[in-house]
């Protein structure tokens, strides 16, 4: 099992400190975006049972100001999967792939 960095760490304390996630899984996409080093992307797969309640915009909130912290000192993008159970089991577990990094302000520069 690979080791998780300190943000990875930390990521997945406050989420499952605050959250009690049924499932949470936690990628470093950081290798996608230039820098395998970094820090800076992570792709996040959340199911809790609190989110049968929310729409899709507040768990992204919900998130967002559990990572408030992260997101102001490196963590650059979160892609968020974030799911009640029942939608959980309709995804049959399954998490869309990411895509490529684009090259952010580098598109259509010769």
């Amino acid at each position: 099992m690979e080791q998780r960095s300190i943000t990875e760490s930390i990521i997945h304390s406050k989420i499952e400190k605050n959250l009690t996630p049924t499932v949470l899984r936690i990628e470093n996409e950081s290798h996608m975006h230039g820098g395998s080093a970094s820090d800076s992307h992570f792709k996040l797969t959340v199911v809790c049972q609190s989110f049968r309640e929310l729409s899709r915009v507040k768990r992204h909130q919900c998130i967002y100001a559990l990572l408030s912290e992260e997101l102001s000192s490196g963590v650059h993008a979160l892609a968020l999967h974030l799911y009640s159970p029942a939608e959980w089991e309709k995804q049959q577990g399954n998490i869309p792939v990411s895509p490529d990094c684009q090259g952010g302000s580098t598109i259509g520069v010769e």
